[in-house]
């Protein structure tokens, strides 16, 4: 619901919505129960249901903000006007500045399809949607690159990410880290060598 005066969500909603994904990514969905998000947020479960008729509507919002959030990573990394293999490079460091901040849980679409493993729930549907969209992104950018096998090598570098990710909550993150990046640089010498047909 939006503000009628300003066109902008209402502060409760927004309010709402921040303490959700707050508490969603720390602790896991299902985890976190209604009480415990009106209570973080000071508003009144009237107030919640007046902006998210359900649980499962708040869960989208949610995996909205994140998306909106990783596009915004990838529009930046474009936005530098690099070439394309310096635009996947940049796009690499971003997501590994990630993995080093504080509090990093992993990547909030794959937690999110490990709750809601049905493949017609939304909640699904959502994460596969924000994960196709990456892939296409990537691909383009390495389509640029090399002549061939754009496409794959775009899911060896979303496989690189997960991995990554994965590790990056379990183990040093630095260390993480400076794999993650090495396999992007690999992956990006691979694409120039097929590109030119002359090993670096």
């Amino acid at each position: 619901m939006r503000s009628p005066s300003t066109g902008r969500p209402s502060e409760a909603r927004s309010r709402l919505l921040a303490t959700a994904t707050r508490l969603f990514y720390a602790e896991g969905i299902h985890a976190v129960g209604i009480d415990h998000i009106v209570a973080e947020a000071h508003v009144t479960r009237a107030t919640l249901y007046r902006h998210f008729p359900g649980k499962e509507d708040l869960v989208l919002a949610y995996l909205d903000e994140v998306d909106r959030a990783t596009r915004g990573q990838a529009d930046q990394a474009a936005a530098a006007g690099l070439p394309a293999d310096g635009t996947v490079r940049a796009l690499g460091e971003a997501i590994a500045e990630g993995i080093r901040s504080p509090g990093f849980r992993g990547c909030a679409f794959l937690n999110a399809a490990a709750e809601y493993p049905d493949p017609g729930s939304p909640v699904r549907q959502t994460v596969l949607a924000h994960r196709q969209w990456f892939l296409d992104t990537v691909t383009a950018l390495l389509a640029e690159v090399r002549e061939t096998g754009a496409e794959p090598a775009a899911r060896h570098f979303v496989m690189m990410r997960d991995g990554a990710m994965a590790a990056g909550c379990l183990f040093d993150p630095e260390l993480i880290c400076d794999t993650f990046l090495h396999g992007v640089d690999r992956l990006l010498r691979a694409s120039e060598e097929d590109r030119t047909g002359f090993r670096r």
